[in-house]
This record gives structure tokens, sequence and C-alpha cells, in this order.
């Protein structure tokens, strides 16, 4: 089984990743730990790679992020269920910021050590707007269009509810 979570900043990817994993007994990548070395300095882009690359050949695994840089064809390609976390923006604000509540000054589960979780005016515009351009909207659509047959779409706590609740290990 192999799972690809798309979806907004601040949408649940990690957490929706993390019970995934949990429940079907497989590994779990967060591409904020490939991106970002401690200290939220960007990861030199090779090992980034390489490290997702060495990722993929597990025969099972669930990936969580939405970065395209990272082998995000085949992700696509080998995945057996894509889910697109599509919550509007004033949610994943909302969620974004209990994170920050419960984690601040702390690094989260699914960051690299010393990583803190961080409020800034950069994340405030990238999660309200520069996240949400048209074109990664459109991005997002064609995925959608691209894999019918394999994409899920959850918009909502209830649909993550609902979802976990119905797939069976």
């Amino acid at each position: 089984m192999k799972i690809a979570v798309l979806g907004y900043s601040g949408a649940g990817k990690s957490t929706l990743a993390r019970a995934l994993g949990e429940r079907f007994g497989i590994p779990v990548l967060h591409f904020d730990t490939v991106q970002f070395t401690p200290n939220w300095e960007e990861r030199d882009r090779a090992e980034a790679h390489r490290m997702v690359h060495a990722f993929m050949e597990h025969p099972a695994w669930v990936i969580d992020g939405t970065y395209s840089n990272f082998e995000y064809e085949r992700r696509l390609n080998e995945a057996d269920t894509i889910i697109f976390l599509n919550f509007p923006r004033l949610v994943c604000f909302w969620r974004a910021w209990k994170r920050y509540l419960q984690f601040h000054g702390r690094s989260r589960p699914d960051m690299a050590d010393g990583c803190c979780e961080k409020m800034d005016g950069e994340f405030l515009w990238w999660l309200l707007w520069e996240g949400r351009t048209r074109r990664r909207r459109e991005k997002f659509q064609r995925v959608l269009e691209q894999y019918p047959e394999k994409t899920v779409v959850l918009k909502s706590q209830k649909d993550i509810d609902r979802y976990l609740e119905g797939i069976s290990c």
C-alpha cells in the first residue's frame, strides 16, 4: 500500500499521514523533514532527493506533503491512494494556530529536531495567500483529473474521521 497525502498548509496532512502509518504499520515520510534541517535551514537538494528516492523503495509507504520538486510524478503514479485535504483557508489558519499553541518553542514530531513551531508573517502569508494561488489550485485540480480513480478529497475533520473509520487493515 502506498498513500500520498496532499493539501494546503495547516489542513492536517502530517497528522493524517501519521494515523495512516500507524493504522497500516507502514513507514511515513514527512516532506518538511526532508526539506529542512534543524533550525529551519533548507537541506541540500541532492541530499533531499536521495532521501526521498531511498524512502520510495519501501514496498509500502505514506508520504505527507505537496512538494513538487521531490519525485512528484513518481509519487502520484506509484500511490495506490492519493488523499487531497481541501480545507478552507480559515480552517487551515485555525488548525495551524492551534498547532502553534500546542508546540510553540518545540519541534513537532513530524519536523526535524530544532525546527521549533513558529507563526510569523512569512508563514501567515503562505498559509492564507501564497499557498493558495490560482497556479497551486490548478495543480491540485490536475491531480484530481489525472487520477480520479484513486484520489480521495476530504474537506473537513468529519470527512477525515469518516474516511479513517471506513478503511481497514
